[in-house]
């Protein structure tokens, strides 16, 4: 895996990141940092990109478990350290899946299996973090 990331100097503090597989993610500094606010700070984007790769994780597991799955949606809420370095010392998940005749225990455990074992992102996060997980079913 691997990232090209090229700053835009016009733009004060703008990043454009290049993904191995060709996509572009546009970044952008705080003003008091010599940002416009153009775009997600880079640690906003950190934390969308684990919330996202436990959301698949979860959506996967349930659709392999023949669970009849129509919607995911993720909340996250963090907390970071006060001083530098600003790393996330608590995050919460909140799931809230929807679906038809969805099993409570299975989507317990699929988000069970996402935190404790397949979520690399959220597992890497959890070496500094305190991160909890929580959720909600809507039945359609």
């Amino acid at each position: 895996m691997e990232c090209t990331i090229h700053w835009l100097p016009a733009s004060g503090m703008s990043f454009v990141a290049e993904t191995g597989s060709g996509h572009l993610l546009t970044m952008d500094g705080a003003p008091d940092g010599g940002g416009r606010n153009l775009a997600p700070r880079p640690m906003e984007t950190l934390l969308a990109g684990a919330g996202a790769c436990t959301a698949y994780d979860v959506v996967l597991i349930l659709k392999r478990g023949r669970q009849d799955v129509t919607g995911c949606e993720l909340k996250v809420e963090a907390e970071r350290a006060a001083t530098d370095p600003k790393v996330f010392t608590r995050i919460n998940l909140h799931f809230t899946v929807s679906g038809r005749k969805l099993a409570p225990a299975v989507v317990a455990r699929a988000i069970a299996l996402s935190h404790e074992k397949y979520c690399s992102a959220t597992i890497m996060l959890s070496k500094t973090a305190e991160i909890s997980t929580s959720h909600t079913i809507i039945e359609l």
